[in-house]
């Protein structure tokens, strides 16, 4: 194989040639070198990933775990909630989410995350980094660790894409800019200026860009940094992306009406279904964000007007991915801050911030469906069983996309850093 067509391979070609390249010159390959590495008495850094994608769906501003997924009988904790029985051997949710009902069936359910951090941006930072916030650094999310160790799939269109927030954590952190989510604010527009100007010549766009490139020539050879060749690599990244016929991929408008409309006519529903475009074309790691949890006054009315939204687009999106034989290799999370307390406050008829017990969901890539696992008292305040601390929720995930935990990434100032800080995984959720 010459440069030019190595050049030409993403980094999963690039992984394969590599494990041939091993096994037609040693006889083993990454089986082999796992096998090698019991033998001589260490543990192999290797797992086959149970998920190929990722859908991160993040409720921010503090989902009421109390008003959704984790219901009590105490009716001065449920208000005027009532439940309604689901599928699988979860029991039951809020008749708030009707649609959700008929697909936990696919779903686990935890019930026990605990979280150190009661605050909303040290909760989300928590929760997507698994390390708590600090002046001096930023750490990576999910979606850069997965493209950053595993590679992209697709070469020619981002591997990590983020819908509906830009200023929520968890982007590249301290990685290489590349590895970090291109932005997507309204889904029905896809992603923005991805095509070259109609005024333009595809051979006047090449000689602006040979120009550039002989411009930053001397700029580059002088700065040699690693913040320079993310520069150029931008670059590079936009034009690939231009020319790639997955753009298509981004263009929600040529699903069918009735498609759009069972996701639900709003930014989050539209989200949704676009991650799911997304991942057909083999982008690794989609995030889509639903903002308005945060229900310290009106709590029972705000969030019946958020599960509308959320009973739609979930219900419709694990269907979806069923239906086209994607959710097996695809891992979607449901994933907030914190929850809240039982309490309901009389003056403002709202909940506080909770952060040491609510819930969370993982479905599909090899989690076992229709379970629950961990458990609150009898006012969901307290966990009584299988607490799953946040760096811990973050292992099972990364554990199911392959990413090994505890390979070391060093920070721009020499410090190590792994994906979920110590996080261990939770395989009781594993088929």
């Amino acid at each position: 194989m010459d440069v030019k067509n190595w050049n030409q391979l993403d980094e999963i070609s690039r992984r394969k040639f590599m494990n041939y390249a091993a096994k037609a010159l040693l006889g083993v390959g990454i089986n082999g070198i796992t096998n090698l590495s019991n033998l001589m008495g260490q543990p192999s850094p290797y797992k086959v990933p149970s998920a190929k994608n990722l859908i991160y769906l993040y409720m921010a501003g503090g989902m009421s775990h109390i008003d959704t997924f984790d219901l009590k009988s105490e009716k001065k904790v449920r208000g005027p909630v009532e439940a309604i029985s689901c599928k699988g051997e979860i029991g039951q949710i809020s008749h708030y989410l009707p649609m959700t009902a008929k697909v936990m069936d696919r779903v686990a359910v935890i019930r026990s995350l605990h979280s150190t951090q009661g605050a909303h941006a040290q909760g989300a930072y928590y929760m997507r980094t698994s390390y708590t916030m600090r002046s001096s650094i930023r750490h990576p999310g999910m979606g850069a660790w997965l493209n950053k160790v595993s590679g992209r799939t697709n070469a020619t269109l981002p591997g990590n894409v983020r819908i509906g927030n830009s200023s929520a954590p968890g982007g590249a952190g301290f990685f290489e800019a590349k590895y970090g989510p291109a932005y997507i604010g309204d889904p029905s527009e896809g992603l923005e200026n991805r095509a070259r100007h109609p005024s333009l010549s595809e051979e006047q766009f090449q000689r602006r860009l040979e120009l550039a490139q002989w411009m930053d020539l001397a700029f580059h050879d002088e700065y040699k940094s690693r913040e320079t060749r993310a520069y150029a690599d931008l670059y590079q990244e936009a034009v690939k992306l231009m020319n790639s016929e997955d753009l298509v991929g981004f263009d929600i408008n040529q699903e069918k009406a009735v498609v759009r409309k069972r996701y639900g006519e709003n930014s989050f529903g539209q989200g949704c279904l676009l991650a799911r475009r997304l991942v057909e074309k083999q982008v690794r790691c989609v995030e889509v964000n639903l903002g308005g949890w945060d229900t310290h006054t009106d709590n029972f009315e705000r969030v019946e007007e958020k599960c509308v939204v959320l009973d739609r687009a979930f219900s419709a999106l694990i269907e979806d991915l069923d239906q086209r034989g994607l959710l097996s290799e695809t891992l979607v999370v449901l994933a907030t801050e914190f929850g809240r307390t039982p309490e309901i406050d009389k003056d403002s008829n709202g909940r506080d911030h909770q952060p040491q017990a609510f819930t969370g969901i993982l479905a599909g890539g090899g989690i076992r469906p229709g379970i629950t696992y961990g458990k609150t008292d009898k006012l969901a305040k307290e966990i009584t069983e299988k607490k799953v601390e946040i760096p811990d929720f973050n292992a099972t995930i990364a554990h199911a996309l392959g990413i090994p935990l505890k390979e070391k990434v060093y920070s721009g100032s020499g410090r190590p850093f792994t994906v979920a800080n110590r996080g261990k995984p939770v395989l009781d959720l594993f088929v």
